[in-house]
């Protein structure tokens, strides 16, 4: 069975390239704002670049944050990518080592986005990652296998701890400078740092593994 899937057009991300790199992996693709279609698809993808500041003032002007809390409520999945796995932390600290102010972001975990310590930045280029044993998107990929990165910041510190009644999710890490979070698997919401759209066959194998969760 085909499913659908909506790309997020909240005014940053690379739109085309995710509408075309999941349409390869099997999916029926649409790239809308519109808050119902994207509400009740059967994937949603939420990508990103740019500054976290400007990208979350994108996401609540059509309500995306909304859209995130709602498919979450009713255990619908969502993908976050590069800036669009950043806003799903509770803050973005860009700049602040110039004394900038934090952002709020969605909150949907604990966690700082913030300057990688790293001799050169931004991060780009190709990188391997660690994810963990049972992780779903990586399943079928070598340890050796690279996926494309560009940013400069990150989620240095997994601040969600294991407690009553949840399960914990699932964090692949990558490093440059510093380990930094480079995936996460949470139940419905998943998300990477580095872009799967860009990733050649990597990450073709990536999208089309989430496709298969859905």
């Amino acid at each position: 069975m085909v499913v659908n899937v909506v790309v997020l057009d909240y005014g940053s991300g690379n739109l085309r390239s995710a509408e075309r790199a999941l349409a390869r992996a099997g999916a029926d693709v649409t790239v809308s704002a519109d808050f119902d279609l994207a509400a009740e698809a059967d994937g949603l993808v939420v990508p990103g670049v740019g500054a976290f500041a400007a990208c979350m003032a994108g996401l609540r002007a059509v309500r995306g944050d909304q859209i995130i809390g709602r498919r979450l409520a009713g255990g619908r999945p969502v993908l976050g990518i590069c800036v669009g796995m950043q806003i799903l932390f509770a803050e973005g600290a860009e700049h602040a080592e110039d004394g900038g102010a934090h952002d709020e972001g969605c909150g949907e975990w604990p966690g700082v986005v913030e300057r990688l310590d790293a001799p050169v930045l931004p991060h780009m280029g190709w990188n391997t990652v660690q994810p963990p044993e049972g992780s779903a998107l990586f399943a079928g990929l070598d340890s050796d296998t690279r996926f494309y990165f560009v940013h400069s910041y990150g989620v240095r510190k997994w601040e969600l701890t294991p407690g009553d009644g949840f399960r914990q999710p699932l964090v692949t890490w990558a490093e440059h400078g510093v380990p930094f979070v480079a995936a996460v698997e949470n139940g419905p919401l998943m998300a990477t740092q580095f872009h799967p759209e860009k990733s050649g066959d990597a990450g073709a194998a990536l999208l089309k593994n989430w496709l298969g969760t859905l």
